[in-house]
């Protein structure tokens, strides 16, 4: 008996004259749009999740930036002074295929970045990283650390972003 009732509504909104207005709905997307994520790690891989950010930063004069692997705290020396932003380590994830050990490496040496639109550097150097360089893994278990560095700020830097890439690799036995 519902159908017919539902049929007979329809039938009935259909007569109703043409002067009558109808309710308009209007609808609105979430802004920014919700995003849906995820990553599917191959074992024996390593993918980056982040990349190292100093953030924002002033300078007077010579000194430095450190981002700490650990709790992802910014600090600096001299006379440069954090400004905001994101600053954060670079963060890292892989993933074991059996059981076994994990020797993870990072820079020694320092690396240059360059100014974008322009040919002037800065210094990264002192890449730490989180935890152990050599780590025990079950098998399939997934396996995640932040590296951290020094940025080097020279007196009368130009303005501007830099950027470079480092390698981070990581021996599976």
């Amino acid at each position: 008996m519902l159908a017919p009732r539902s049929s007979l509504l329809l039938l009935i909104a259909l007569a109703i004259p043409a002067t009558c207005h109808a309710q308009v709905t209007t609808t609105r997307s979430a802004v920014p749009r919700a995003v849906a994520s995820g990553a599917f790690i191959f074992p024996l891989t390593l993918n980056t999740r982040s990349n190292l950010d100093f953030g924002y930063l002033a300078a007077t004069g010579a000194g430095t930036a450190v981002i700490d692997p650990n709790s992802s705290r910014l600090t600096t020396t001299g006379l440069v002074t954090g400004m905001g932003g994101n600053p954060r380590p670079a963060s890292f994830v892989g993933a074991a295929r059996s059981a076994s050990v994990v020797n993870i490496r990072i820079p020694k040496q320092p690396i240059t970045i360059r100014r974008i639109g322009g040919t002037e550097t800065m210094t990264v150097r002192d890449f730490t990283l989180q935890g152990q360089d050599k780590r025990t893994l079950a098998r399939m278990e997934a396996f995640s650390f932040n590296v951290g560095a020094t940025l080097v700020v020279a007196a009368g830097q130009v303005e501007g972003t830099y950027s470079g890439e480092f390698d981070v690799t990581v021996q599976y036995p």
